[in-house]
């Protein structure tokens, strides 16, 4: 019998900052932006303590076109994804690495969207109070040939 694992990750948290849109030099895009979750608990002297924790959030393909156009700063959100680990060489030689939420899943759970977040030029939302749920299959993984962070400013467009 063959030993079993699982690399799931379930968060609700709050974006710390608007998601930034790439493109890989094949063209493929990939969305990046973090989140902040929160712990609370009462210490032994009955004083409330609260600790934040924050993420780094990847999307690609689709997925990542969806958070871009639906995202926004400070907006509540429920991520389902894996965690992955990159690693590339620094220009110092160094070698670097970044672990960071692979999305597979998102749920808006600000009802307002983006007009909510108080963003110009944002989509009419309804005026009931439900989730937005968008659902893809699993991405496929990017591989790159060479040993550089693939989200670096050299391979990009602009």
């Amino acid at each position: 019998m063959s030993a079993r694992s699982l690399n799931k990750v379930q968060l609700i948290g709050n974006l710390t900052r608007e998601p930034e849109l790439r493109y890989t030099t094949g063209g493929t895009p990939v969305v990046t932006f973090g989140l902040a979750t929160n712990k609370s608990w009462k210490d032994q002297g009955g004083d409330i303590k609260e600790i934040a924790e924050f993420h780094n959030i990847v999307a690609w393909n689709k997925m990542a076109e969806i958070c871009q156009q639906l995202l926004a700063k400070g907006m509540k959100v429920y991520i389902e994804g894996s965690l992955t680990t990159r690693s590339w060489e620094a220009e110092d030689g160094s070698t670097r690495y970044k672990t960071e939420v692979r999305v597979n899943d998102m749920i808006l759970l600000d009802s307002k969207g983006k007009q909510g977040a108080g963003l110009e030029g944002a989509q009419n939302s309804n005026s009931e109070e439900t989730e937005e749920v968008v659902e893809t299959t699993p991405v496929e993984e990017e591989t790159d040939s060479n040993n550089e962070d693939p989200l670096e400013d050299s391979d990009l467009p602009f």
